[in-house]
């Protein structure tokens, strides 16, 4: 048996650091839980007393506007502060309430109705169980069976329901969906409603033609009718929060546009201004005779330190970030999604001499706002599709499912391209993909195949 000794360096991280990383790698929300968090265990760390009188002003302005309006549905949201508790629909629909989704929506407008309290709690029910795109699963018979009530009883209430925002709430299938749209819309359109009461098929696979041989009238008024179906929406709920799951994003991170530059703001704006106790820093320094509370103390002041230190980092780190991700992106802050160019984890790392492992945490949970919307800032870290960079000829996948966008629209719909002809194209424009890639892509864009953008004469 033969012993040796060997030295070899390692490095442990401490306590402080890994609370440290913990910390680059919050997001807005678990950051925010953190402060509140640490501040009730360390009595060393004080949040600064903020009040806000522009929260209150917004809040009667706001108000005030509402009373102001002729809309007696507006009224009403304001008026609803006053009436009973035990009103089941009392809070359905306020102003002050947040969560802006159709099943809230839509029972405020029933509240304002005057309905017999029978055909009221029907359609509360109705509303109750419509699904996520606004339609009814279940049918009448159904439904009343489910309340207890007669199927007459029932219809009346649909028709009230059906007659609410947004138009085609309510509907039991495609058909009856976009029919309640367009008699609110346009219902003088005859033939329109003819092909969503009997051609939804024919216009699917657009065989305009076919419509106007069954139909008697010409190709061009079919063509014109079916771009009015198109108009519409066939998903009505689709526009509004979940009423479970409802969550809200805090951008991290705001670029403000100029005509020849941009900023970049920090949004921590709710963040409590942490700072220490002035009481407990000042005891500490007189206490000379328990030991151990002036160690308690210190322990808290560098615990406190490294809290303030930590967060400040936080804020500096994810900002340079933010700026390399601007200079490196800035193609698309000027001329939005399709416009992104490879960009990696190292990329930044090198640029700001730093561990990509840094990087990673602090663009993870992260959000940045800017013209086009709300992004998450790991969606500005793209992969390259193997185009040489050095050249100057470079492709990312949403450059690529842009180019494939713009050839589709492009194309002839009588004769539309296929997914090899598209691979070729792309190929001839730099961006060489396989065929199997520009089928996921299609399929990413909720673009349909050949057949479904046939259009037929």
């Amino acid at each position: 048996m033969e012993l040796n000794i060997s030295q070899k360096q390692t490095q442990t991280l401490s306590p402080q650091m890994m609370q440290s990383m913990e910390i680059l790698q919050m997001g807005s929300q678990e950051l925010l839980e953190y402060i509140e968090e640490v501040v009730q265990e360390n009595p060393v760390l004080e949040p600064a007393e903020r009040y806000d009188k522009q929260d209150e002003f917004s809040t009667l302005k706001r108000k005030l506007e509402w009373l102001e309006s002729t809309d007696p549905q507006n009224r009403y949201y304001h008026q609803q502060d006053t009436e009973e508790e035990d009103d089941p629909l009392r809070n359905y629909g306020t102003a002050e309430d947040q969560e802006e989704s159709l099943y809230y929506y839509v029972l405020s407008q029933l509240r304002v109705l005057e309905l017999e309290p029978e055909v009221m709690d029907a359609a509360a029910f109705l509303v109750e169980s419509l699904n996520q795109n606004g339609w009814l699963d279940e049918d009448i018979p159904t439904l009343a069976k489910a309340l207890d009530e007669s199927e007459a009883l029932m219809e009346r209430a649909l028709d009230v329901v059906q007659s609410l925002e947004p138009a085609g709430v309510g509907a039991r299938n495609l058909g009856e969906c976009l029919r309640l749209q367009l008699v609110r819309r346009i219902p003088t359109n005859r033939l329109a409603l003819q092909i969503v009461d009997g051609y939804l098929d024919p216009l699917s696979k657009s065989r305009y033609g076919l419509i106007a041989r069954e139909l008697k009238v010409t190709p061009e008024e079919v063509r014109d009718a079916c771009d009015l179906i198109r108009s519409l929406n066939p998903r009505p709920g689709t526009g509004f929060a979940a009423r479970e799951n409802l969550t809200y994003i805090n951008p991290d991170i705001i670029v403000v546009s100029f005509p020849d530059h941009f900023e970049l703001l920090t949004n921590d704006y709710f963040f409590p201004t942490l700072h220490l106790s002035g009481y407990y820093t000042k005891l500490m320094k007189e206490e000379q005779e328990d030991d151990q509370l002036r160690d308690y103390l210190t322990g808290k002041m560098r615990q406190a330190k490294w809290v303030v230190r930590s967060i400040e980092q936080r804020r500096s780190t994810l900002m340079a970030c933010a700026e390399c991700v601007l200079e490196f992106q800035e193609a698309f802050f000027r001329k939005g999604p399709g416009h992104l160019v490879p960009l990696s984890l190292a990329d930044v790392a090198d640029r700001l001499g730093v561990h990509e492992s840094t990087v990673s945490r602090a663009v993870k949970d992260k959000y940045i706002q800017c013209s086009m919307g709300v992004y998450p800032l790991s969606y500005f870290f793209s992969r390259s599709l193997g185009a040489d960079r050095q050249a100057g000829d470079v492709s990312s996948p949403d450059a690529a499912k842009a180019l494939l966008k713009k050839l589709i629209t492009e194309e002839d719909k009588r004769k539309p391209l296929s997914d090899q002809k598209l691979c070729e194209l792309m190929s001839t424009q730099g961006c060489t993909l396989s065929r199997r890639t520009v089928a996921k892509y299609r399929d990413e864009l909720n673009i349909p195949s050949t057949t479904g953008r046939k259009q037929y004469e």
